[in-house]
């Protein structure tokens, strides 16, 4: 169930003061910069609702959408140990995560670039851009927890055997330029 506001919809739990205020429902398109601002924000200051909707599940990583407008998705995700993504990039969307609980580790490439590792803290919040792929993995003792954030929604992803398969060039994948009620029973099907 969602919380509807003019131009975006909210998740009940999280329909407050402050991420009213910052999502923004009139931008079409959020920069890298912005998408982190955006993650470290909700993460930082709404920890506590965060924390009253965050689940776990063994079967596989759980996730619920926290916002969504025409320019953005925002997304709560949990890590029990051992789970993680396939290698894969975001088909031409920017994106951003930050940590709220535990910690995740992240290898990524630039296309044509080496494969890099990060342990991503508590707190750690980066933004990205449409020309990377990565894999996040929790390879900690304890579940952790995680803010993500894409512009444009729904755009697809592309998964990769591994990270040193990905071409030279990430092609960005069309995204699906739909009316809000559309991206919302889209986004609902098909997670982050």
């Amino acid at each position: 169930m969602t919380t509807t506001i003019p131009g975006a919809y909210l998740h009940p739990k999280l329909d407050v003061q402050l991420l009213r205020d910052i999502i923004h429902p009139d931008r079409d398109l959020w920069t890298p910069r912005e998408l982190r601002e955006l993650t470290s924000t909700v993460a930082a200051e709404l920890t506590s609702p965060l924390l009253e909707v965050l689940e776990y599940s063994a079967e596989r990583r759980w996730w619920v959408r926290l916002g969504l407008t025409t320019g953005v998705e925002l997304w709560l995700l949990s890590w029990l140990p051992g789970q993680g993504t396939e290698p894969h990039d975001h088909g031409g969307a920017a994106g951003s995560f930050t940590v709220l609980t535990g910690e995740l580790a992240e290898d990524y490439r630039y296309p044509g670039g080496p494969v890099r590792s990060a342990a991503r803290p508590v707190g750690s919040a980066l933004g990205f851009g449409a020309g990377r792929a990565h894999q996040v993995v929790n390879r900690g003792p304890v579940g952790a927890a995680s803010v993500h954030a894409y512009s444009p929604p729904l755009v697809p992803t592309r998964e990769y055997p591994s990270l040193a398969d990905v071409p030279d060039v990430i092609e960005a994948l069309p995204a699906q330029r739909l009316p809000l009620d559309q991206l919302d029973l889209l986004t609902e099907l098909e997670g982050p």
